[in-house]
């Protein structure tokens, strides 16, 4: 049993730090599938992200943000097929907006995150036609 595995049978933790240039959104999934893990848990996450595209509630498109952002914090879950990140950011300003965390979240010098996976668990995001999105779906891993 390699280290990864060890650790999801343990069901522990897994603390990591994304580096300049990646895309939050993305590389918080390949994180989890290179660990070999169908379905997580975001815990926390905290940086800095340069810019930040936030989908606010109920609207269709993501707003974006320029500049340079502080990342106050981080939730959700990631499944094998897609995530669904919130997020809170502030401005030079100190001016605080949160909403969907959408791609194009870049990281502008570091993002650490806290990670819980579920290795009894598969998650999936599939349509759901009573709110017309991708909503997770949650199934015991068989075997």
């Amino acid at each position: 049993m390699n280290a990864a595995q060890d650790s999801m049978h343990a069901g522990m933790l897994w603390p990591l730090r994304l580096l300049p240039g990646d895309d939050l959104r993305a590389a918080l999934q390949a994180a989890v599938a290179a660990r070999g893990a169908r379905a997580a848990f975001v815990l926390a996450g905290i940086g800095s992200l340069r810019p930040a595209c936030v989908r606010l509630a109920g609207a269709d498109a993501p707003l974006r943000l320029d500049g340079d952002l502080e990342l106050l914090s981080l939730s959700g879950t990631i499944a094998a097929n897609g995530v669904h990140l919130h997020l809170s950011v502030a401005d030079a300003d100190g001016r605080v907006i949160g909403g969907h965390a959408a791609a194009g979240c870049i990281v502008r010098t570091t993002a650490e995150v806290l990670l819980a996976p579920l290795p009894g668990w598969d998650f999936a995001r599939e349509p759901d036609p009573r709110t017309g999105w991708q909503e997770l779906v949650i199934r015991p891993r068989p075997g």
